[in-house]
């Protein structure tokens, strides 16, 4: 019989958790949240962020299995906010173009637009993303297994009520081949590098060495807690669920439509919460059944996660210290070090972007 063994309960583990950016890293801390960024100039930019639970205020939220659902859509909406945010922060988006040259549709949008025109551009964003992602992960599985119930193996599948296991490995499939191609292109898989930055430095925050470059990059850039892990927990689980509620009710896949609505409503919660269940588990752990499950999402992890250079970790610890310790703090710490060594740069650089927020900010509010 395997022996389960059980890490040390560190009070450091599972308190810190964090996000790849553009340019950048999201950290979340007992004491708060903060992201730090890469300005173009080679700058460190860090900024506080304020990060409410809708748990710290109700305690349905915080129950086990209920408390994985809206941890999900909480860090999703947060996510997206902070990528974003760092968009701007990098200076990426800075693109400076002479009055004269520009036409007047663009010098039109450019003064009366701005902000709105980008808040636009997200949200047709988010949504085409949210369609793609139904079209891929709901429609074209539930399409191919059709197919080829049809036209391969005779109905086959409906007899042994395998037309679920036959979607989530068709999910799980989907999911790997989109990863690879995206990781392909030259901003993901810089992304993907940051990725591995977070995972190293949070590695080295749970063991209580000091945040150093030099400490962080020794650590492994897998962790069992990634939101990738996450991802293909909540397929395979999808698949048991689903399996078994096939076998339950025979015939309940025999309307697609009822089937799909059943899935996404009822399912889809049940099996996140479960899945955020097992990654707190995981996290702490270290037995034969958690190895199994945290295999194909540690493997994955080779895709979204690439070595970060030294330049890359400065930016993941920059970001868990001013989550640690506040931004304005460590923010000071990293300028004394940048200007010193770059005396001939402005003091003010890289701060166009903050300053753009407050005067936005000051307009909205009537000042």
């Amino acid at each position: 019989m395997a022996k389960h063994t059980k890490k040390p309960m560190d009070p450091k583990v599972g308190k810190v958790g964090g996000q790849a950016l553009l340019e950048g890293v999201m950290m979340n801390s007992p004491n708060g949240s903060a992201l730090a960024v890469r300005h173009t100039s080679g700058r460190i930019l860090v900024k506080d962020k304020e990060f409410k639970h809708i748990r710290d205020r109700y305690k349905f939220f915080g129950l086990p299995l209920i408390r994985g659902v809206v941890a999900y859509v909480e860090s999703m909406i947060f996510g997206y906010r902070c990528l974003m945010e760092s968009a701007d922060l990098s200076g990426s988006m800075d693109v400076d173009v002479p009055e004269e040259e520009m036409s007047k549709l663009d010098r039109w949008l450019t003064d009366h637009m701005g902000p709105k025109l980008m808040g636009v551009i997200s949200a047709i964003a988010m949504v085409l993303a949210m369609v793609l992602c139904v079209f891929l992960f709901v429609w074209a599985p539930i399409q191919l297994v059709d197919l080829f119930d049809r036209y391969v193996c005779a109905d086959a599948l409906a007899k042994y009520e395998l037309h679920s296991l036959l979607e989530g490995v068709i999910r799980i499939a989907i999911f790997v081949l989109y990863m690879v191609i995206v990781s392909c292109q030259k901003d993901i898989k810089r992304t993907f590098r940051y990725h591995g930055a977070e995972h190293k430095t949070i590695f080295c925050y749970e063991a209580g060495e000091e945040l150093t470059v030099e400490n962080v990059r020794k650590f492994k850039r897998f962790h069992p807690r990634c939101g990738t892990s996450f991802i293909f927990i909540i397929l395979f689980i999808n698949i048991i669920v689903s399996s078994l509620l096939c076998i339950i009710f025979p015939n309940i896949d025999a309307i697609p439509l009822v089937w799909s609505v059943v899935k996404i409503v009822i399912v889809l919660p049940i099996v996140t919460g479960i899945s955020y269940e097992f990654l707190r588990y995981a996290g702490r752990h270290d037995n034969l059944f958690v190895k199994i499950f945290s295999a194909p999402g540690l493997w994955m992890q080779r895709i979204t996660t690439k070595e970060p250079d030294d330049e890359i970790l400065e930016v993941g610890i920059a970001s868990l210290k001013a989550a640690l310790n506040g931004a304005e703090k460590t923010q000071a710490e990293l300028d004394e070090g940048f200007f010193a060594a770059h005396p001939e740069l402005p003091r003010d650089i890289g701060e166009k972007p903050a300053a753009q927020d407050k005067a936005e900010n000051e307009k909205g509010s009537g000042k």
